[in-house]
């Protein structure tokens, strides 16, 4: 909404018509404005007591503003009046953005998809993803990974479990699902 400003506070120009302001004034979007030409751009309608939305410069009543200039949907094929989520080539409502398995907005958040279907990041990783064994941690596209002893290990957690020592590309051996170096492949306490 424009904020009305009282006479005799300052004198201004206005952005419509470029002449000084005598009198009471509208300020909205960093300019003044006589109070009957902060008008819609197509409708004229007066935007001095309702709210208005910039565009390209120019401003528009909600309603012209919905008609020629607000989004569509990708979900619901309504107009986005509010905050906008941009993701896969398309715009959606923050409401209809939804994670597949939990129904959460996504929002800004990271996401995956499979099988055309957006996921958060938890649910992606718990229905889809492979763990480390090692860390526990999500083995994600770009990680170099290897497996062993049944089990997926990021190239750094596959180590012997006595010295820490990494055994990637090295002979190994195991007890109780552990791996262990050579020098301590007879360790009696893991």
């Amino acid at each position: 909404m424009a904020e009305h400003i009282p006479a005799g506070t300052r004198t201004p120009m206005c952005a419509h018509c470029n002449i000084v302001i005598r009198g009471p004034f509208l300020v909205a979007m960093g300019k003044s404005w006589h109070k009957e030409e902060f008008n819609c751009a197509y409708c004229r309608t007066s935007l001095a007591d309702i709210g208005f939305v910039e565009e390209n410069g120019c401003v528009y009543c909600e309603h012209c503003y919905e008609e020629f200039f607000a989004p569509t949907c990708s979900r619901c094929q309504a107009k986005i009046l509010g905050e906008v989520i941009n993701a896969l080539k398309q715009t959606w409502h923050v409401y209809c953005f939804l994670c597949a398995t939990c129904q959460q907005p996504i929002r800004n958040n990271i996401f995956h998809m499979e099988d055309g279907e957006p996921y958060c990041e938890q649910d992606y990783y718990s229905l889809f993803g492979t763990s480390c064994h090692g860390c526990e941690f999500p083995i994600e596209a770009g990680d170099t990974f290897l497996e062993a002893l049944g089990y997926t290990w990021h190239d750094t957690c596959f180590v012997c479990a006595v010295c820490c020592s990494t055994l990637e590309g090295q002979t190994f051996y195991s007890r109780k699902d552990k791996p262990l170096c050579k020098k301590h492949a007879n360790t009696l306490k893991i």
